[in-house]
């Protein structure tokens, strides 16, 4: 990776917060002239880090104050064997803008982190001025696709592969960076974006210590039917700006999941991206910036 000067220009100054005993990474990158405009707050998707925002935080940060969050269990934040959901992410960034912000903000997350925003703007909505989202899952959405017959057999698969015995040389494979590459290759519509700097950022903290618990912790976690509340509950809920945008390409959420959401909300403004996959922010940052900078602008 580049030195730590080159990252600072990227990510932001790096910093330690020390929340509920565990060790968190922040970033933050103020503008060179002040700024009282909402300062936006970015969350990394599943498997992902700060890093993940290097081509968006230095251009959004000219025009106001950003920060970044590694969400517990990722990138360089404390790999706990806890019970992870998405409420005690939820949680970990509430805590973190009361501690460090204790403004408004703007949310701006992809994939697992969009539904982080979702889910923060409907809890505490004094925290959050709008947010922007790209590629939202909606976990309880999983069960109901899977044929009633069949759900008894994939749990029964699920809790074989949920064993310890068998996750730890599953996540000793999985973070080999050609495992990495080839997944990226999956999540990405332009194979050129798949480069060996974002190899590196996607591997590296599956080597950290307490990686194994943490991978299995997750694994089980995500399988309980507490781990995220419904996206079709909450979005209607909210009185915010909305920006929700999804690579056409995407293969790991499918695309027309945004034709379900677009109704719920008067509020939110739908753009597809095409060609995109599952991370427009840093397959297409030069569009993914612009479009945020233009809807920034709308209030």
């Amino acid at each position: 990776m580049s030195n730590l000067s080159q990252w600072q220009q990227r990510i932001g100054h790096q910093r330690d917060w020390i929340w509920r005993g565990w060790q968190i990474r922040y970033s933050y990158f103020h503008p060179p002239h002040f700024s009282n405009q909402a300062p936006i707050v970015f969350l990394h998707g599943f498997g992902a880090s700060i890093e993940h925002w290097r081509n968006n935080i230095p251009v959004l940060g000219q025009e106001r104050s950003v920060y970044a969050l590694d969400l517990l269990g990722f990138g360089a934040s404390r790999k706990s064997n806890t019970r992870y959901t998405v409420h005690l992410w939820v949680e970990q960034v509430y805590e973190f803008w009361q501690t460090f912000i204790g403004r408004p903000v703007i949310l701006v997350g992809n994939s697992i982190g969009s539904l982080v925003c979702l889910t923060a703007a409907a809890t505490y909505p004094d925290m959050v001025a709008g947010i922007a989202m790209s590629s939202l899952p909606d976990v309880t959405l999983r069960q109901a696709a899977i044929p009633k017959p069949l759900q008894p057999v994939v749990s029964g698969i699920e809790g074989l592969f949920g064993s310890r015995l068998l996750l730890s040389p599953l996540l000793k494979f999985l973070r080999r960076p050609a495992t990495i590459r080839r997944w990226a290759k999956l999540a990405y519509a332009e194979e050129k974006a798949v480069n060996e700097e974002l190899v590196e950022i996607l591997s590296s903290p599956a080597y950290d210590e307490g990686a194994e618990g943490t991978f299995q912790a997750l694994f089980q976690s995500i399988r309980q039917p507490d781990f995220a509340p419904s996206v079709s509950q909450m979005l209607p809920q909210l009185q915010v700006p909305i920006l929700l945008l999804w690579g056409r390409q995407d293969r790991m959420i499918p695309f027309a999941l945004a034709e379900q959401f677009m109704p719920l909300n008067p509020r939110l403004k739908f753009i597809e991206l095409d060609p995109a996959g599952h991370c427009p922010h840093d397959e297409c940052p030069d569009r993914f910036n612009e479009i945020l900078q233009a809807w920034l602008q709308e209030f």
